[in-house]
Formats: C-alpha cells, sequence, structure tokens
C-alpha cells in the first residue's frame, strides 16, 4: 500500500487487513513503532476528530505531527496555469512538495467546492496534487470520498457482529439546516457494499445519490455478492435493518443552488431520526453517525444517548483505523 485515499483501491482483502490491525493495536499497542517518523496533517477545511484522532494515533504509536489548518498558512491554490490575482498567496505545486520534504506521510483533507457536481465527482484538489506528493499520501476527506471514516465504521461493524452476508444497511439521509458534502454518505454506502451487506439508500425525492457514485456502489456489491437499492420509502427501507446511518447531504438535483436546495429541504423535518424509526427494524439493530451532529434537528437526543447508539464507538474507532493505517503506510510498507 503506497497511499490510502480509497478503499475501492484497497480492495476487500487489504481493508480486512486494515481492520483485523485496527484491533490489534486496540488490544496491544505498539507505543515505539513510529519513533522518529512524522506525520504533516493539512486542513484546506476544518476539523474535530480527524485532527485529534490522527494527532493522538501518531503519538501513541512513538511518531509526532505537524498541522497546517485554515487560517494557519497561505490560501493554496490548486487550478492550474491560472494567475493567481485572488485569495490564494501559494500553489499546490509548491506547497505539497514542501511539506512532503519534512514528512514521513501527508494526510490531506479538501472538501467539495459544492458548486458544480461533476467537477466535485473529478476530485480537482486530490488530482492535483496526487502526483506532487514523494510521501505516502492519506485522504483525510475529499470532495466525495472520506475513506478514514469508512474504514472506521467497517471496524465498528465488525466490533458489533453486524453480519455482512445478508446484514442489512441503510444510509438514510436526514434533516439539516444547510447543504452538506457527499464525502461521507458515498464512502459510507460504498464501504457497506463492499463488505457485503444489502444497503438501502433512503431519501427523500431531490436528494439522489449521483449515477456515479450510485455505480460505484453496484460495482462494490456485485464483487462481494451484496446488493444496492435507493427509496424514499421508510418502512420498506428499514425492515429488519441491521444498521441505520444518518447523514444530510445537499440536494443534488439543484447542487449549488443554495436557495432552491433550501426550498427543497424546507419541508422536510419529518426527516429527523427517532425512535420511531426502528419500529420494523432487527430487534439488535444499531445506529451510526459520523459527527459532528445536530440534536432534535438530525437526530434525538434520546436515539444519541439510547441503546442503539454507536457514535462515540465509530469515533473512537477512527484512532485506530487510522493507526492501522499509518503502521501499514509507515513500518509494514506492504504492497
Amino acid at each position: 500500500m503506497k497511499n490510502f485515499l480509497d478503499l475501492a483501491l484497497a480492495g476487500p482483502d487489504l481493508v480486512a487487513e486494515l481492520v483485523a490491525l485496527a484491533g490489534r493495536l486496540q488490544r496491544r499497542p505498539e507505543p515505539d513503532a513510529l519513533r522518529g517518523k512524522v506525520l504533516g496533517l493539512l486542513f484546506m477545511n476544518p476539523s474535530l476528530r480527524t485532527l485529534a484522532s490522527f494527532q493522538s494515533g501518531m503519538a501513541r504509536l512513538g511518531g509526532s505531527s505537524f498541522v497546517i489548518s485554515p487560517g494557519s498558512s497561505w490560501n493554496l491554490e490548486y487550478l492550474p496555469d491560472i494567475p493567481m490575482t485572488g485569495a490564494a498567496a501559494e500553489h499546490v505545486r509548491e506547497a505539497i512538495p514542501v511539506l512532503a520534504s519534512y514528512a514521513d506521510a501527508l494526510g490531506v483533507r479538501a472538501f467539495a467546492g459544492g458548486q458544480d457536481l461533476a467537477e466535485d465527482l473529478s476530485e480537482p484538489v486530490f488530482s492535483a496534487i496526487e502526483g506532487l506528493c514523494s510521501v505516502p499520501l492519506i485522504n483525510m476527506e475529499s470532495a466525495v470520498n472520506h475513506p478514514c471514516q469508512a474504514l472506521a465504521d467497517w471496524k465498528t461493524m465488525d466490533d458489533e457482529r453486524i453480519p455482512a452476508s445478508n446484514g442489512r444497511f441503510v444510509l438514510s439521509w436526514a434533516s439539516h439546516p444547510k447543504p452538506l458534502p457527499l464525502a461521507v454518505p458515498a464512502a459510507a454506502a460504498h464501504m457497506a457494499a463492499m463488505r457485503g451487506m444489502d444497503v438501502t439508500v433512503l431519501r427523500p425525492k431531490g436528494f439522489e445519490l449521483p449515477p456515479e457514485v450510485m455505480q460505484r456502489i453496484d460495482d462494490a456489491a456485485s464483487r462481494s455478492g451484496g446488493s444496492i437499492t435507493e427509496t424514499d420509502d421508510r418502512g420498506q427501507a428499514m425492515q429488519g435493518a441491521h444498521v441505520l446511518y444518518a447523514k444530510s447531504w445537499s440536494a443534488t438535483s439543484v447542487y449549488g443552488d443554495a436557495e432552491a436546495d433550501q426550498d427543497l429541504r424546507a419541508g422536510l423535518t419529518g426527516w429527523t431520526i427517532d425512535s420511531d424509526w426502528f419500529e420494523n427494524a432487527h430487534s439488535e439493530s444499531i445506529f451510526m453517525h459520523c459527527l459532528p451532529v445536530r440534536r432534535e434537528v438530525v437526530v434525538t437526543g434520546d436515539v444519541l444517548e439510547g441503546p442503539r447508539s454507536r457514535v462515540i464507538r465509530q469515533a473512537r474507532n477512527r484512532m485506530y483505523a487510522q493507526m492501522a493505517v499509518l503502521h501499514r503506510l509507515l513500518v509494514d510498507k506492504g504492497d
């Protein structure tokens, strides 16, 4: 494994190895494994769990890290061959090689632009920087992918003994006051399909996942023996569900049009997840969310703090999953 950019690039066998390694590092720490190694963390957008979990994980393996975060450095340009007359004072063509020269691995977070769906689906920032980085590159969330979160979610379901074959995974859109990126929902549904689960995307009309994302999920399901469906029927979606994974995202039918997006979501307050959603679910079904979460908007407090909720375990597993990625990249250095 040279980089960690996408679970699909890693493949199911390597993902299974990473999940197993994360569990081993959780049970049997290796405090000297990365002694003398340095992790660079470049955040073009804000972070709480990703920043804290990477720094903590690197420290627990004996290494150190430095952080470049929004407001702490120059704005970075990534588009090629344009006059830099705007806010960006530095280009990734200089910034990435320099940062890579200071680190043994480099993590980058760069959210979607949220204006042009085709452009975001092309992953413009990571496409611009991947060839510039001379050390292992880690995707800490891109325009339409979040492999670190997906790896932690896979581990969480394994920890909970959620079945892979014939396991029912529901990714549900949830109420939120503003449009959010597609990275987490796209990564979560793909991860569950890759695991071999029967995946249902539950969303209101106008919030369908892009065809390119659905095709990627379908391809993963075909290879693993899982399946993928999309519906706006909650009763149908939740029937026998083992996992309800909540996340809001932009209205893809009016992507980039903030006013039209607001008009669509204004009447969707019934998409706040409460205990009634689990009426037809599996008796041991669990609730998952990547955090941060808006209480009483996305989900009620009784679900968040109830026996089904695994949001804290998910967040903790971010650290262990990322420790496994760092260990594989910098210690094992396997292909």
